[in-house]
């Protein structure tokens, strides 16, 4: 898969996280294994992604295709593992929350730019 499609897929992502953080609570119990299970399920795809495309970003950034710097790339990574967990569990409040979600997205339009 192409970098600017993992990139769009990975936006995607980012906007429904977005609504899964402010549309619920957070869990009663923190251990609940069927919540947990639920979680991981539904997070396994979007890790697989996020792991490819850092894999695909680094390498264009490595070529010169793109005037990103390599640790930004890898910054948006761990940010955007950091916000699956926080969509889920809401175990951060929203301006953190926020600013996690805007910096990835300013990483994501700016690679889209780049790549066009």
């Amino acid at each position: 898969m192409a970098l600017k499609e993992q990139t769009e897929q990975l936006k995607q992502h980012l906007n429904n996280l977005k609504d899964i953080f402010e549309a619920n609570e957070p869990p009663a119990n923190s251990r609940d294994k069927p919540f947990f299970l639920k979680v991981k399920e539904e997070t396994l795809p979007i890790y697989e992604l996020l792991e490819e495309w850092e894999a695909s970003a680094l390498n264009i950034v490595k070529e010169r295709k793109a005037d990103i710097h390599p640790h930004q790339i890898t910054s948006t990574r761990e940010n955007m593992e950091l916000l699956l967990m926080h969509s889920y569990y809401i175990d951060v409040r929203r301006k953190r929350y926020m600013e996690l979600h805007n910096s990835i997205q300013y990483i994501f339009d700016q690679l889209l730019r780049e790549l066009s």
